[in-house]
């Protein structure tokens, strides 16, 4: 499994629905599950399987995150109202949603700047290829990155998950 050392990614400022600033250290030792994600995409079921991760292994020390990104042939084109509505109506999600985000790019959000500087189990890095890429920040810093087609529940991701969550 391919992993960089990003500390000071913990550090980076985001900025949540309601525009309040808050960064991945104010959750302490969790491990955080990052996504962008999008409503009119053809990963979104993924939603499902994201929601039963925070179900699964919130308590032990897992959050999930979602980033609502429109930049994918526009499939996040609604307001942060619509969006939030959607999420917990149609699929349930208990899981924050942020403010909704640029992932690629000169304008990309500061977090993904830094996230995308991870590899994958590939060795890739860069841009982030999709909705529903997936980056695990761990407690220390360190940053596993999947791709979007790698489902939330694959063997790969639950293995880093609980490799990651606090003792």
């Amino acid at each position: 499994m391919a992993e960089t050392q990003t500390a000071d990614v913990r550090e980076i400022p985001y900025t949540d629905a309601t525009g309040a600033e808050h960064t991945l250290s104010e959750l302490g030792d969790r491990a955080v599950l990052i996504v962008n994600v999008a409503s009119k995409c053809g990963l979104t079921p993924q939603y499902e399987q994201l929601e039963e991760l925070q179900r699964t292994y919130g308590e032990r020390g897992l959050q999930v995150i979602g980033f609502p990104c429109n930049q994918f042939m526009g499939q996040e084109p609604g307001s942060m109202e619509e969006i939030l509505e959607y999420c917990s109506v149609t699929w349930g999600v208990s899981f924050p949603i942020m403010d909704k985000v640029r992932v690629n790019g000169s304008h990309a959000a500061p977090l993904y700047k830094a996230l995308k500087k991870a590899k994958n189990v590939e060795g890739a890095k860069g841009p982030v290829m999709w909705n529903f890429e997936k980056f695990l920040v761990t407690p220390s810093g360190e940053v596993h990155r999947f791709r979007p087609q790698t489902k939330p529940d694959a063997p790969e991701v639950i293995a880093a998950i609980e490799a990651s969550l606090p003792a």
